[in-house]
């Protein structure tokens, strides 16, 4: 049976067991999120030693020289000496600089990093409070805002969400990796239709996006579609149709789950070049793609990212 060493701790493990359920199991304490190699909550570091590896390809080329693994998505297969992402050692500084209610259930948290960090639009961060782990996608951009911003989805109790209600200004956060999402802004589609559509949170990503096309005068008509739980969910739905009065490209649609299915049944693409990008739960996602795809969208035009529950 392989050995397992973390710190001054060693035990043995099961030959092919997985690496999170046998570093937690243990008593090593490492956060996760989505289990699929998705969110990078679970980062570790293998010192000597390699796991085999289902997901070779959720990491840059750098990362794994450097021992970097998702635990989630590893099996011991050999002795392996793992050193696990510490926040305070690891993590970049950073402090809260507003944590306000965008709607009854939507925080809206932004941070002020210590040192300046290099983003694009639609990218996700994990974010730290204490040992608790989270990743969230950006809601800011890194032209126009001084601070990092995240929508953060409070409708139900979660280990980190429950600490973002209690934080204060200049309470302190520590950053972890930060990972490029499916979501971007290509200016190669400045003069094509750009669909944006997005369920609850999902649209904090979506919102940086629109503001990165803004930014860069995108010519081609924009339409953005919010799937909210109900009217009063739409938290964005004021600046958003400010800037539609002074962007005649741009429409905005404000979308409940009871006005879903007429809705998606009318949707007409004008164009085959249509860019869609699609952000949110699994099933919104989902119905949003199979719509597009029925009315004719190319496959290789549609770009998703899916906030996966936690596993």
């Amino acid at each position: 049976m392989p050995e397992l060493r973390v710190g001054d701790r060693q035990w043995s493990v099961a030959t092919g067991a997985n690496l999170l359920d046998a570093l937690n199991q243990n008593g090593v304490a490492v956060p996760y999120s989505c289990r699929a190699g998705s969110c990078h909550a679970c980062l570790v570091q293998c010192v000597q030693g390699l796991p085999s590896d289902s997901r070779p390809d959720a990491l840059s080329a750098e990362q794994r020289q450097q021992g970097w693994r998702l635990a989630c998505q590893c099996q011991v297969i050999e002795d392996l000496q793992v050193h696990t992402f510490d926040p305070q050692e690891d993590g970049r500084p950073a402090e809260v600089a507003a944590a306000d209610w965008l709607s009854s259930s939507v925080l809206r948290l932004r941070l002020a990093p210590q040192r300046p960090l290099r983003y694009s639009a639609g990218q996700h961060l994990v974010l730290w409070a204490g040992n608790v782990a989270r990743p969230y996608s950006l809601a800011s951009l890194p032209e126009e805002d001084r601070f990092l911003e995240f929508h953060l989805d409070c409708r139900q109790s979660g280990e980190f969400s429950d600490l973002a209600r209690q934080l204060n200004i200049g309470d302190p956060i520590r950053l972890g990796e930060l990972r490029g999402g499916a979501l971007h802004y290509d200016p190669d589609w400045h003069d094509r239709p750009l669909w944006l559509m997005a369920a609850g949170t999902g649209l904090g990503p979506l919102f940086g996006v629109l503001r990165e096309a803004l930014r860069q005068d995108h010519r081609g008509a924009i339409r953005v579609i919010h799937l909210a739980h109900d009217a009063n969910e739409h938290y964005l739905a004021k600046p958003l149709q400010a800037m539609a009065a002074s962007r005649p490209n741009l429409s905005i649609e404000l979308w409940t789950p009871t006005e879903l299915p007429a809705a998606l049944a009318q949707l007409r693409l004008v164009s085959r070049q249509t860019q869609a990008l699609l952000c949110g739960s699994p099933d919104s996602v989902d119905a949003f793609a199979r719509r597009l795809y029925l009315a004719g969208l190319p496959r290789n035009q549609l770009l998703a990212d899916v906030f996966l529950p936690r596993g």
